[in-house]
């Protein structure tokens, strides 16, 4: 069955106010009358979940290759179970996170081979039709960051260096892929980055 749904993606780095965007880009959508599924990566199945809470402890040493293996391994299993499906009957997926992120982190930030995540996209062989990249200054990534209640993750712990090639590797496949991607200034309080969001859906998918 050929998917008639529409694939949205948030992505960004640490601190950026993806989660926060994405729920309220959905409200929206959903206030408006449209069927939308809100989830996340990893994660968004069961059995992503539970990948992702492998993934996300600290206390478990994952080798770069490792990490991008789980990544995907918990994608497959998102995409099959629930974002597939969703497409198929028209509903319009807003997702924090996909593959764009394990790229910039495990390829760009730890340096596995682009190559081989490439061929693990083509393997999974869903791309997303819209893909939002959110961008804030490092000053208000760092208070956004020591604002946060929970505790830290696997990927909070690398170190400036690591965060520097993280961001130029989003802005490269951004740069990539221009018909997909729309930058996003996150520097705004979060309603009026769900604005900026839904106006840019708007004039980009004409919805």
């Amino acid at each position: 069955m050929v998917a008639t749904g529409l694939f949205i993606t948030l992505e960004g780095g640490e601190g950026v106010g993806k989660s926060t965007a994405a729920a309220g880009l959905a409200a929206t959508l959903r206030a408006e009358g449209r069927e939308v599924v809100l989830t996340r990566e990893p994660g968004g199945t069961k059995g992503a979940e539970a990948i992702r809470g492998l993934l996300m402890n600290q206390e478990i040493p994952l080798d770069p290759l490792a990490q991008t293996m789980l990544h995907f391994a918990a994608r497959a299993d998102h995409v099959a179970h629930s974002i597939r499906p969703a497409l198929e009957r028209g509903a319009i997926v807003v997702c924090d996170r996909f593959y764009d992120s394990t790229m910039a982190y495990q390829a760009y930030g730890q340096g596995v081979a682009l190559e081989h995540i490439r061929a693990l996209i083509a393997l999974v062989g869903l791309k997303p039709d819209i893909t939002f990249l959110l961008e804030a200054s490092e000053f208000e990534v760092k208070a956004r960051l020591a604002a946060r209640a929970s505790g830290s993750d696997r990927y909070e712990e690398m170190d400036e260096a690591f965060f520097t090639r993280v961001r130029e590797g989003f802005l490269a496949i951004a740069e990539a892929e221009p018909t997909r991607f729309i930058r996003i200034d996150a520097s705004h309080a979060p309603e009026q980055v769900v604005a900026l969001l839904r106006q840019a859906l708007r004039n980009k998918a004409g919805c």
